[in-house]
């Protein structure tokens, strides 16, 4: 029988703040991929809630959570999870987060050493291209618009002729589906995380994560070859490669990466 997901909001300097959470025990905060929510990790919830108290958050803008104007940082997301946290009387917690997740990951363990135990990056991007450069392809073939302005759905097919690296290696209706209704809710906001995560200076944050960490990427992920970077710059690394994986692995191989978290957590 899965468990019950509970849904709720909190009242937080960026509006109210959306979350899903079951379980109890050792918490683990999910953090989501961009233009995304925390409905991508569903599966992820009901696989640790038997061993933990998963978290998983809509940062401002996206899902259930109250839209922002302004451009955030990713040090924003951080401080909306930590609010999270502050309003659940949790001090200490475990984070995992995919590619721009991982990105807010590394950010909360590296500016709030003292409230991360430990950190789990799934497909953790290494950018060096300038913020322009990451977003123009993007904006011209990746992510199509209607004439409002507004993100337009898109078809398994179309993901995988013009997107495939940010599609999963067998991606499901059901999972298109989620992908089209959370760029739906972030609507025009739908560039603010990306663009966060292009403006992030993720080679000084890797510096600053002190806590044991876990890099799980994605076999054919296209940071992958971007692994020694990071090893370079995180004291307390182990690395694990996930076969035939590639990206939303936190939604394709839930269980898998799950299973690794909680023995991680051990």
């Amino acid at each position: 029988m899965a468990p019950e997901i509970e849904r709720s909001l909190v009242k937080s300097s960026y509006g109210y703040l959306h979350y899903r959470t079951a379980g109890q025990g050792q918490p683990i905060v999910l953090l989501h991929i961009n233009q995304q929510s925390s409905a991508l990790y569903l599966e992820m919830i009901e696989t640790l809630a038997p061993h933990m108290r998963p978290i998983a958050i809509d940062y401002p803008s996206h899902g259930m959570s109250d839209h922002i104007a302004q451009q955030p940082a990713i040090a924003d997301y951080a401080r909306a999870a930590i609010e999270i946290l502050d309003a659940l009387g949790i001090r200490q917690t475990m984070v995992l987060g995919e590619a721009t997740g991982a990105g807010v990951a590394v950010e909360l363990a590296g500016s709030y050493p003292d409230r991360v135990t430990k950190a789990v990056l799934v497909n953790c991007p290494f950018i060096e291209e300038t913020p322009e450069q990451v977003l123009a392809p993007f904006k011209s073939d990746f992510r199509p618009s209607d004439p409002t302005g507004f993100p337009a759905l898109r078809s398994i097919e179309f993901m995988l002729e013009k997107d495939p690296e940010h599609a999963p290696l067998a991606p499901t209706q059901s999972w298109m589906d989620r992908m089209n209704r959370a760029q739906m809710e972030v609507g025009r906001d739908r560039w603010q995380a990306l663009t966060a995560l292009a403006r992030f200076n993720m080679d000084a944050a890797l510096r600053r994560v002190a806590c044991p960490t876990l890099l799980l990427i994605g076999e054919h992920f296209y940071f992958r070859h971007k692994i020694p970077e990071i090893e370079k710059r995180v004291r307390d690394l182990r690395v694990e490669i996930l076969p035939n994986a590639r990206f939303n692995a936190g939604w394709e191989r839930a269980t898998e990466i799950a299973a690794k978290a909680v023995a991680f957590a051990a």
